[in-house]
C-alpha cells in the first residue's frame, strides 16, 4: 500500500512571506530590490497567483536573511509528523 504524503500548505506559506515582510516593514519594493525578482513576482505569489520556482523562494528567503528550510517548513503546518501509520 502506497501513503502519500499530505498536500503541501502553499497558504501558509505565502501568508509566511507576508508575516516576515511586515515584520521587517518592507514594501514589496524593496524585497524586490533585496531578492532580485520582479515586485509583479513577489505580488502574485502574496495573493496566491502563483507557486514560485524554488530558485524563487531561494531568493525570497536569502533577502529575508532566512534559511530556506524555514521558510518552507510552513508548507506542513496542519500536518501530522511522519512516523510510522497509525492503527
Amino acid at each position: 500500500m502506497t501513503i502519500l504524503p499530505p498536500e503541501p500548505n502553499m497558504d501558509e506559506l505565502r501568508l509566511e512571506l507576508a508575516r516576515l515582510r511586515a515584520a521587517r516593514a518592507w514594501s514589496y519594493d524593496e524585497l524586490a530590490a533585496r531578492s532580485g525578482l520582479s515586485r509583479r513576482t513577489l505580488i502574485e505569489i502574496e495573493q496566491g497567483r502563483t507557486l514560485g520556482t524554488l530558485a524563487t523562494w531561494h531568493a525570497i528567503a536569502h533577502a529575508l536573511g532566512e534559511p530556506v528550510g524555514d521558510l518552507l517548513e510552513s508548507i506542513c503546518h496542519g500536518h501530522q509528523p511522519p512516523g510510522p501509520p497509525q492503527q
